[in-house]
């Protein structure tokens, strides 16, 4: 007899590794799903409320928040409130969070050579420090420094669409704080 389809691709197309002892099938079991790293990406680029990244991605409401509480239990995002009545909160990035930087930068510059936007980066990385522009291995050209997450801010590049995180005016300045990159840090 002839098994369903769909009880084959559900075989196929399982969301787990549990049978591979890999640090990569670990970290996919963290942040492999399709819109795991755009939402790291949009928080690195200052968004942090449920509604813009809802906005921004046009992901369904039930997708992100089950994304978000994925996320967070993870450890990779922190809940903040903002808001008491109702209750609301902003998405920041944690420490295990912001260690995936290296891997957005990548994948976006990777994106740039292989899949670039039709008028170029959208974002285009610099050093805080001194303007620098920042290489694939996130070191400054102009100064030679090694770069993390806090070291380096995202500007808009010449692909960078109207309605780009980084050329939105920040409804709410105070959204950078201490512990998260401020709004544009560096992934596009």
């Amino acid at each position: 007899m002839m098994q369903p389809i769909t009880a084959k691709l559900g075989r196929m197309l399982r969301n787990d590794y549990e049978n591979q002892a890999c640090s990569i099938a670990g970290a996919l079991e963290v942040v492999g799903e399709r819109w795991s790293l755009l939402i790291v990406r949009d928080i690195l680029l200052g968004l942090r409320r449920f509604d813009e990244l809802q906005s921004h991605l046009a992901i369904a409401r039930n997708v992100l928040q089950t994304r978000l509480t994925r996320l967070h239990e993870q450890g990779v995002i922190e809940r903040i409130p903002y808001q008491e009545r109702p209750l609301r909160h902003e998405y920041r990035l944690t420490e295990k969070g912001l260690d995936l930087w290296p891997t957005i930068v990548a994948l976006m510059q990777w994106g740039d050579r292989y899949a670039p936007p039709e008028k170029g980066p959208a974002v285009v990385i610099e050093h805080r420090g001194c303007g620098g522009s920042v290489d694939e291995h996130r070191i400054c050209e102009k100064c030679g420094a090694k770069l993390r997450a806090r070291d380096a801010i995202g500007r808009p590049g010449p692909g960078a669409k109207p309605d780009h995180p980084l050329l939105r005016p920040r409804a709410h300045a105070g959204a950078s704080a201490a512990g998260s990159p401020a709004a544009g840090s560096a992934a596009g």
